[in-house]
């Protein structure tokens, strides 16, 4: 990795890291946590063939806890700055150390345990630079919302298309030995057009994002593809209130898996705030459901060798034929948990679920068929989501279906149900599969759900 990328490079933020141990540990903390970033970035966005906005980012920080106490009686406090001098490091980690002088002991806080630590991470090529200039930028956006303008004269309007392009880098290192850092990127290219007139309009969206810019589906692609699904949803109507199977989008099928992740993670599970408390060993969904965990993907949006603590990340089903076998658990909820850390501070890494039902012909025409005549959900609005309860209800559009054949546009509806019965009675999952951030997923059918309309 070019460290001219960056003002500093890695050698650099490391020798930053050890001056704030360093401190910390002058300044009598028993340990402490220090991590450092520094990014560059560019975003443009094009209305209507016009520059809207151009946006250039240059960012760094360096935020740092400090532990005082031993043991049982462990207290916490963090600070964080934007200046990388000395002076500024030595004052942040004072008013970090004031914070924990004067806060509640803790027993469940500190630094990971050792040998949880990762002290050898591997290389998963996570950075690819895209030194786009703003004016080819414009150029790309331009060519996205032009190609869907050209799709149909009914496409009127437009919300506009945007570039992004980010690359950053950090370093994070304790007290306990350990520290580890890397180069990262992420680029996406978006469009957005609305097509129809008056009282008859709808609006859509696609795009594409990828750590590789080389990975990005073309503008004109990305364009095309969002004016035929705004073309789609033209007079639409409204459903009278029914009981029926219910297919989710793959993009929107992600969240159902964002889901089931919120629901058994280490903040909701000690805090018995969640449908499914102690949920290991549970069956949680059929037989047929797995989810896995794949830290380790090289170029992957959710790949990492360790996670925000420096704790090691590796490959686990999450769940086996159905039942769950793990959390998502930092540190401090797996002790407060009594449980041992899953690496997952900071979130979850490339999870994707799959269907041991799932056949050669189960791509998006052939969950439609799957699913006879139900609902095809494309659009959900509001959160709606009770992670006490599990309850469902969200604010949704999208097609009728009968017979495996799309009839017409549907709106002004809303979908409810149970999340404990909606992952039990997951009746397919598709082939049409997509990556959204740290998930993968085809389409998810549902077997019956409550349609709620006019």
């Amino acid at each position: 990795m070019n460290d001219t990328l960056f003002i500093h490079s890695q050698d650099q933020l490391r020798e930053l890291a050890q001056d704030v141990l360093r401190y910390a540990r002058d300044m009598g903390a028993s340990d402490a946590a220090v991590q450092i970033s520094e990014g560059s970035g560019l975003s443009v966005t094009v209305r209507r063939g016009n520059v809207e906005t151009i946006e250039q980012n240059k960012d760094k920080g360096i935020g740092v806890t400090v532990y005082m106490g031993e043991s049982r009686a462990i207290r916490r406090g963090s600070a964080s700055t934007s200046d990388f001098s000395q002076a500024s490091l030595k004052a942040t980690v004072e008013a970090a150390a004031n914070i924990a002088r004067f806060t509640a002991a803790d027993d469940c806080a500190g630094l990971p345990d050792e040998d949880t630590l990762e002290f050898d991470p591997q290389d998963l090529a996570l950075c690819y630079p895209w030194p786009i200039s703003a004016e080819d930028a414009i150029v790309l956006a331009g060519r996205g919302e032009a190609a869907a303008f050209a799709v149909d004269p009914r496409i009127t309007n437009s919300e506009g298309a945007s570039v992004h392009a980010q690359q950053s880098h950090f370093v994070s290192a304790n007290t306990r030995g350990f520290m580890g850092g890397y180069p990262y990127s992420r680029h996406t290219i978006s469009v957005m057009p609305i097509a129809g007139r008056g009282n008859n309009m709808q609006r859509d969206d696609w795009y594409s994002s990828a750590r590789d810019p080389d990975r990005l589906a073309e503008p004109e692609a990305i364009g095309r593809y969002a004016a035929e699904r705004a073309l789609a949803r033209l007079n639409a109507r409204k459903l009278d209130t029914r009981k029926c199977p219910v297919l989710f989008e793959a993009p929107l099928a992600a969240g159902l898996l964002g889901a089931f992740v919120q629901a058994v993670s280490g903040g909701a599970l000690y805090r018995k705030s969640t449908f499914l408390n102690d949920s290991i060993g549970s069956q949680v969904f059929g037989e047929h459901v797995q989810i896995v965990e794949e830290p380790h993907v090289k170029g992957a949006v959710g790949s990492a060798p360790f996670d925000e603590e420096g704790v090691k990340t590796s490959r686990r089903d999450v769940v086996r034929d159905g039942v769950v076998q793990g959390y998502f658990l930092s540190t401090y909820s797996a002790r407060k948990l009594g449980l041992k850390t899953t690496g997952n501070a900071g979130g979850a890494h490339n999870l994707t679920i799959t269907s041991r039902l799932t056949g050669a012909d189960d791509d998006f025409a052939g969950m439609l068929r799957k699913m006879g005549t139900g609902l095809l959900v494309t659009e959900l609005m509001g959160q709606g989501v009770n992670y006490v309860t599990g309850d469902y209800s969200r604010g949704a559009s999208g097609y009728w279906v009968e017979n495996g054949v799309i009839q017409y546009p549907v709106e002004e509806i809303t979908i409810a149900g149970n999340m404990k019965s909606m992952f039990r009675q997951i009746a397919g999952i598709g082939t049409d599969t997509l990556v959204r951030g740290t998930r993968r997923t085809g389409s998810i059918l549902i077997e019956s759900m409550t349609v709620a309309g006019s």
